[in-house]
């Protein structure tokens, strides 16, 4: 099976030579490297080129997280699409062979997706999240799954993940027009339809984020706008159920383990932001877009949607 590696960039310079640099020594190399950059007005253009990948240029305002990818998609030409954001490293040569082994295994698969291990720079607290999200066992999940898992059964991220062709295809490829969560519904029709997913712990990058309070408030925002305008995913897979709960035990034991108690309050104060931030964009239809604007983390994704009102 031939494979295309997707990369949305956007001034990403440095850290997208990194990643090039890291897909050059793959065990497992792809067929093709597509770059799509969104005006960078650095020299991550310069960059992609430079280490042989096809670039496609667009404008700054024109990124959708479904439809630039959807149209990256129909562009590529492998029987495998792999998608990657322009800040994930590779954790070993072996990474993208293991992505991709899971559709070499089983025809069910119809996509896959890889560990996130913490960054190199990630405080405790951005490294408890990304063990509590993407733990050591790999598994696969089926439609099935939802009765024991809920809305666990769709998280997928398209910052480390790998398509059938054919099988996204079928499902029209990805949603427009979302704040985010393009993967978390393509993995929702995905299985629906009868696919199955795997998530692949041996497959590994390293990708996280150290977010400010606010920023951890506006991301949460955006969950809950996502989920408002998603229901159909609630309804077919339910809500996370006492996943918030195991995620505060886990975080708080994590810290106490690493004997960072002085982030235990931190950590809380986080946890309450999350919570007020996901409840308020669940709501959000309440708000002005003015307002929602300022509170999300994805504030372009409110001009356009006013644009389109």
């Amino acid at each position: 099976m031939s494979i295309s590696i997707i990369i949305p960039t956007r001034n990403g310079s440095a850290a997208l030579r990194e990643l090039l640099a890291g897909l050059q020594i793959q065990s497992l190399q792809a067929d093709e490297i597509m770059v799509v950059d969104s005006a960078s007005e650095d020299d991550t253009v310069a960059t992609a080129a430079s280490y042989g990948a096809t670039v496609h240029r667009i404008e700054r305002d024109s990124f959708d997280h479904g439809g630039t990818r959807t149209r990256a998609a129909q562009m590529a030409q492998g029987d495998i699409l792999v998608f990657l954001t322009q800040d994930v490293l590779p954790a070993s040569r072996e990474m993208l062979g293991k992505l991709t082994t899971p559709f070499r295994e089983s025809e069910e698969i119809c996509l896959s997706y890889g560990r996130q291990l913490p960054s190199f720079q990630a405080t405790d607290i951005a490294a408890h999240l990304r063990n509590f999200n993407y733990p050591e066992e790999s598994q696969v999940r089926s439609f099935a799954d939802r009765e024991q898992l809920g809305f666990q059964t769709v998280f997928v991220s398209n910052s480390c993940a790998a398509y059938r062709r054919s099988s996204l295809a079928e499902i029209g490829y990805f949603e427009e027009d979302l704040i985010f969560g393009e993967d978390s519904c393509a993995a929702g029709k995905l299985l629906k339809c009868g696919g199955k997913i795997a998530y692949c712990a041996e497959a590994a990058v390293y990708h996280s984020h150290n977010y400010s309070w606010r920023e951890e408030f506006c991301r949460y925002f955006d969950v809950g706008v996502f989920h408002d305008s998603q229901r159909w995913l609630l309804e077919a897979y339910g809500g996370a159920g006492g996943r918030g709960l195991d995620y505060v035990q886990s975080g708080l034991s994590y810290l106490w383990g690493r004997r960072s108690y002085r982030m235990i309050g931190d950590f809380m104060v986080r946890v309450g932001l999350k919570f007020c931030g996901y409840r308020l964009g669940r709501t959000h239809r309440l708000l002005p877009a003015s307002l929602a604007a300022k509170l999300s983390m994805n504030k372009s994704w409110w001009g356009k949607k006013q644009l389109q009102g």
